[in-house]
This record gives C-alpha cells, sequence and structure tokens, in this order.
C-alpha cells in the first residue's frame, strides 16, 4: 500500500483545507484559527475566529467565507480583515454546522452534524451512533446570506464538491456511508438526488474531486484517504499515519495530495493534544472542479 509523507505537524485538528493563492488553507478548531500553509510545510496563523471554523471558500471578489461552528454561522472576511456575520444557519442547522463548498456565483453548500455528536460518544457505542442518529439538512447560502434547505435528510452531511461544469453537487454523507449526488439548478436548488457511490464500510469525511471524476475520500474511522470513481470502485489506498479527517489536493501543478490527520477528534483529547499532521502524497491526477 502507499503512504503519505510528513510535511508538518504541531496542530490540533486540521480541516477544511483549500488550495489558495500557492497555499493550502485549513481551519484548526482548538486554536479557533484560520492557518496557512507551504508546499514545503510553513504554516502560518493567518486570522483567529470567536468561535471553531470549519469549511473555507471564497466570494467572487475575493473575500472569504469561513464556517463558524458552535453558533451554526458563516463568517465573511472582508477584504480589510474585518469578520462579519454572512449568514445564520442556526433555524435551519440541528446541530454544529461544519463543512462547506462555494460556487463560482459564490452561493454556498454548509453541511452539520445534526445531533451532539460529543454527548453520544460518551454514552453510546459507535455503531449504535452510525446505525440509529438523526438525520440533518444540507443548507444553502445565497450571496446576499439568505437561506433554506438544499435537502433534508442527509446523514451527516459533510465534505462536499461541485463539478467543474457546476451542475454537479456530490456530497458525503458521513454515516451514510455514501457519496450523494446533485444536479444544481441555474438558482442553485438541487434535484435528482441519487448515490454517485456507496462506500462499504467507509465514512466519508472531507472530499476533493480529480481531473479523471474521481473523489479523493478522508477515512475518519481508518489511517487511510482513498480514491473512488463513481458507481463505488476504489481505485486506490493510501495509509496514513493516524485517522484522516480532510483532504485536498493542491500544489503547483495540483496533483499533491494534502490529507489532514490527527489522533482524534474527540474534544478533550484534540483540544488537549497537537497530534494534528499534514500530510502529503502524489497523486495521479490533478484538482478539479471546487472547491
Amino acid at each position: 500500500m502507499a503512504r503519505t509523507t510528513l510535511l508538518t505537524g504541531g496542530l490540533h485538528f486540521g480541516e477544511g483545507p483549500r488550495w489558495h493563492d500557492g497555499r493550502l488553507w485549513f481551519s484548526d478548531f482548538f486554536d479557533q484559527a484560520v492557518k496557512t500553509c507551504t508546499s514545503a510545510g510553513e504554516v502560518r496563523v493567518e486570522f483567529n475566529t470567536p468561535y471553531r471554523p470549519s469549511g473555507l471558500g471564497w466570494l467572487p471578489d475575493g473575500r472569504m467565507l469561513i464556517v463558524s461552528m458552535q453558533d451554526r454561522k458563516v463568517l465573511r472576511r472582508e477584504l480589510d480583515g474585518t469578520l462579519v456575520q454572512h449568514a445564520d444557519l442556526s433555524s435551519l442547522a440541528t446541530w454544529h454546522c461544519n463543512d462547506m463548498v462555494v460556487d463560482a456565483t459564490g452561493r454556498a453548500y454548509v453541511g452539520n452534524f445534526g445531533f451532539d455528536l460529543e454527548e453520544a460518544f460518551h454514552t453510546r457505542a459507535v455503531e449504535d451512533i452510525l446505525a440509529n442518529h438523526p438525520t440533518a439538512n444540507l443548507i444553502r447560502v445565497e450571496t446576499n446570506g439568505s437561506v433554506s434547505v438544499a435537502a433534508p435528510d442527509m446523514h451527516f452531511p459533510n465534505g462536499s464538491v461541485i463539478t467543474p461544469d457546476g451542475r454537479t453537487l456530490i456530497v458525503g454523507e458521513t454515516m451514510g456511508f455514501a457519496l450523494t449526488a446533485f444536479d444544481i439548478a441555474p438558482d442553485g436548488s438541487l434535484s435528482n438526488r441519487r448515490v454517485w457511490a456507496s462506500l462499504g464500510g467507509r465514512p466519508a469525511d472531507g472530499i476533493c474531486l480529480d481531473a479523471d471524476g474521481q473523489i479523493w475520500v478522508a477515512n475518519p474511522l481508518a489511517n487511510e484517504v482513498f480514491r473512488v470513481r463513481e458507481g463505488g470502485d476504489v481505485t486506490e489506498v493510501v495509509e496514513t499515519s493516524q485517522p484522516c479527517f480532510a483532504c485536498m489536493l493542491g500544489g503547483d501543478d495540483g496533483r499533491t495530495l494534502f490529507a489532514l490527520t490527527a489522533a482524534s477528534s474527540v474534544e478533550e483529547i484534540a483540544s488537549k493534544e497537537r497530534t494534528g499532521k499534514i500530510e502529503t502524497y502524489r497523486a495521479p491526477a490533478a484538482r478539479a472542479g471546487r472547491p
């Protein structure tokens, strides 16, 4: 099995990686910070947020969108660095918000846990949580900050990608063990919900799309990131040093796969220890679509 190479460590818990302007941007939950990393492994804090940040994206004019997990909002970073509220998702998100993908017009699709995962981990077996859990809404955020339900009854909607033609949204349903696709209408509404790939016993966390039309998937329950094509055939498995929670293709030619790993996602562990790493692998195809 192929293996990743360590790029850098010392993080609490990295999530939401995005290759943008020659650097890997990502959220470090328990530092309440958005950070960047160069291809050489140099990390810097770009800014801090009031609550834990997660999914990241950019509007067409260069302003940045940041998911604020605990207060269930999307923040907007103005060009002067000021953070303001872009959208309030609390009426539609039933627990912490997480990953996000932003389309070419600045419209965003945001997932949420659906229930208190930390409490569930303390009181129930993982197998029971996976088999029995509330569903959640995938939320659409318009460029003016208005919100609506894009798709109901999702099994922990997590990492998301949009195909290069802007017509298909694919969402990792962590607790559905599947990648689920939708057709995107010009107004941003979704239809034709279908299973793009069944993942068997593998849950999907962060995902990214490549130029061959395949998707890399971070596995939060195993030391791996894997590549799958539509229909569910796994074409490559890459071993990571610890569980993998997010991935992104980037680098100068788009073929560096960045895998964000940590010993645990549990707050009482991840907030106290800096086990988070960024690991890399030379991928067979370059990044495509969004993010």
